[in-house]
């Protein structure tokens, strides 16, 4: 047999493959309507688990895996048209409606926001850039931000997300499970970490260096140059500086931006002392509501799924099955659950898309623990 005439057989094969599809999906319409005239789940795991292991042994050994495969998205289709069909639906889709038609047609100028640090704080930069005219209120942690948003002090909070050289900040994820908030817009800011001292102090003179972690991260080789310095982590690279601004010793220093050098009046020993001079972190801001502003063209969510093989797979295969783009995948485990994890998704979707307002609902109405955390615009 050659090329052409296998590829021939082929396409004679996918003929009799589509029409049996349709054929199937026609049954699962009835099926459907018999669920729903009975109150039934559309999901039945029994009988998955047994269309699995009978089409496994029908397959052969050889083919089990790909028969797996198949067969997983056959029931996803099913399910998702199936519901469909019945009108399972969460109410996640009403939400998201009545929020791109209240929310104001441009992002507001002025607000009330809460960022984690002091004065010079690079949440203070990115708030400055997304607000013309913000009014700050400082926080000495993260979880300060997300309570202050919840409670309604602040209207919004600025929280750094990714460092594109320390990469996730685990301690926001992990905060993220435990507070209400939505995204409304994203930031990419450069960060151009430098050493600072006391005016007249020499580099010779330092022993000790003071930043946050993710600023000791990103500056990690030049770090590693200096002998005999000792490295302190502290809860901000501006609260750093302003430590050694106030402190009476000439031998300590701090990694922080220019601009906080300015504002403490200190001496810039080093400039631009980060591993990658390409250094951006990625700022969100939340908050309590849901707002949906024309442009957004992003959007976050998170949720926990089955412990098993094949699962995650699933859920991916759904965006990639739209022809949607997954830019951010990030797993923490849940606090006293064994080997079982939160999963956070980005991706590039229009939230105008009815197929995407679709597969949300759908999640919303699968998983026991879904979270939309937003659609949104992501300035650079």
């Amino acid at each position: 047999m050659d090329l052409q005439e296998a590829r021939n057989n082929i396409n004679s094969i996918d003929e009799q493959l589509t029409a049996l599809f349709v054929k199937r999906m026609e049954l699962s319409k009835e099926i459907a309507t018999y669920k729903k005239e009975n109150h039934m789940a559309v999901f039945d795991r029994t009988r998955e688990r047994d269309v699995i292991n009978h089409v496994c042994d029908l397959a052969g050994k050889e083919m089990e895996s790909y028969i797996r495969v198949l067969y997983g998205t056959l029931f996803d289709v099913s399910r998702s048209y199936q519901r469909q069909l019945i009108g399972a639906a969460s109410g996640l889709k009403d939400q998201i409606e009545a929020s791109i038609q209240d929310t104001d047609k441009v992002f507001p100028q002025r607000a009330v926001v809460a960022c984690q640090g002091v004065e010079g704080a690079y949440s203070q930069n990115a708030c400055d850039k997304l607000f013309s005219l913000p009014n700050i209120m400082y926080f000495n942690s993260f979880s300060g931000v997300f309570q202050a948003v919840e409670s309604g002090l602040c209207k919004y909070g600025i929280l750094p997300i990714e460092n594109s050289t320390a990469g996730s900040v685990n301690e926001v994820y992990d905060l993220m499970k435990k507070h209400n908030f939505y995204i409304v817009r994203s930031i990419k800011l450069r960060i151009d970490h430098n050493l600072l001292a006391k005016k007249g102090v020499k580099l010779s003179d330092i022993r000790e260096i003071v930043s946050h972690q993710q600023a000791l991260d990103q500056c990690s080789e030049f770090l590693k140059s200096l002998k005999g310095v000792k490295i302190t982590v502290c809860e901000n690279t501006a609260a750093a500086a302003k430590m050694v601004a106030e402190s009476d010793r000439t031998d300590l220093a701090a990694l922080s931006s220019k601009n906080c050098a300015e504002l403490y009046s200190l001496s810039v020993l080093f400039n631009t002392v980060q591993n990658n001079d390409n250094n951006y972190t990625r700022f969100i801001c939340i908050s309590k509501s849901m707002e949906i502003y024309p442009g957004a063209d992003k959007i976050s969510m998170m949720f926990s799924i089955a412990h098993k093989p094949g699962t995650l797979y699933n859920v991916v295969s759904r965006f990639s099955s739209l022809g949607l783009n997954l830019t951010k995948l990030e797993s923490r485990p849940m606090p006293g659950k064994d080997f079982e994890f939160l999963f956070y998704f980005d991706l590039n979707a229009s939230i105008y898309d009815p197929k995407v307002t679709k597969l949300l609902g759908e999640f919303d109405d699968e998983f026991d623990q879904f979270t939309f955390l937003g659609s949104y615009a992501e300035m650079i």
